[in-house]
């Protein structure tokens, strides 16, 4: 897609408690793309979003967003400059509706001060009607509509996936950090999925940064695709070449399927 770098990963490392995570991660994220972060469980892919999201902050190295450089910033310093994200399960407000869900994701653009909330000023009449007609954009642009009213916690845990994307969409950010988004799937909600994400791709070219175990989804979907192995790089580029690349098969299935080759 973009030729433009979004993301810069520059030796980036993380340590805790002594024990190390993540160990000088190197990798450019170009403007536009649909960057797969993959690897066996414990690899460091949850950690390095982290990282990203103001959550861990990098021991060693440097993270580029523009001229800024991430590694310290706070989660919510980090997503007002654009950069949004899903988690591994939907953490959704079970006992709000799927509207007033994608709503929280309105708050970093929200500038009227919470007191005024209370109250029917005109000003705050008037940022409410813009937020809502946003959040209902988002409503349609993942075919939510039959689930806009329902209690988020009473909905399938695929849906609640999806409203978990339109929550970190609401935010319009530059940014999309999707954490195992397809986890708990069934296949056709995958599909939907998938569907979703090119959208978003070629409809809001929006950078993704996506944590996927699902390597179907993966080789039909991403520009380019990085492998984390027990917080170390051990493969980068298109999904053809990567996932045939015989690191990346011995990480998951390890070395004697390589050897049947």
């Amino acid at each position: 897609m973009g030729s433009a770098i979004q993301l810069s990963f520059e030796e980036i490392s993380l340590a805790i408690s002594g024990f190390e995570i993540l160990n000088r991660i190197t990798f450019d994220a170009p403007r536009g793309d649909l960057l797969a972060l993959i690897g066996p469980n414990g690899a460091g892919k949850t950690s390095l979003l982290n990282c990203i999201s103001g959550i861990y902050h990098a021991n060693k190295g440097k993270l580029h967003f523009g001229n800024l450089d991430l590694v310290g910033m706070k989660s919510h310093e980090v997503a007002r400059i654009g950069i949004a994200r899903t988690f591994q399960h939907a953490e959704l407000f079970r006992h709000m509706t799927v509207l007033q869900n994608l709503l929280v994701g309105r708050h970093i653009m929200m500038k009227m001060a919470l007191v005024s909330n209370g109250f029917f000023w005109r000003k705050t009449v008037k940022e409410e009607i813009i937020h809502r007609e946003e959040v209902e954009k988002i409503v349609r642009f993942l075919e939510l509509e039959r689930y806009r009213k329902k209690i988020a916690g009473d909905l399938p845990y695929g849906i609640q996936k999806i409203v978990g994307l339109g929550r970190a969409l609401a935010m319009n950010p530059e940014v999309l950090l999707l954490d195992e988004p397809s986890a708990g799937m069934n296949r056709q909600e995958k599909e939907d999925l998938a569907r979703f994400i090119l959208r978003i791709k070629y409809e809001k070219e929006i950078t993704m940064i996506w944590v996927e175990h699902d390597m179907q989804l993966v080789g039909d979907l991403a520009d380019q695709v990085v492998v984390l192995n027990f917080g170390i790089k051990i493969a980068e580029g298109r999904p053809d070449a990567v996932l045939r690349d015989k690191r990346v098969i011995e990480a998951y299935l390890g070395s004697s399927a390589v050897g049947e080759l």
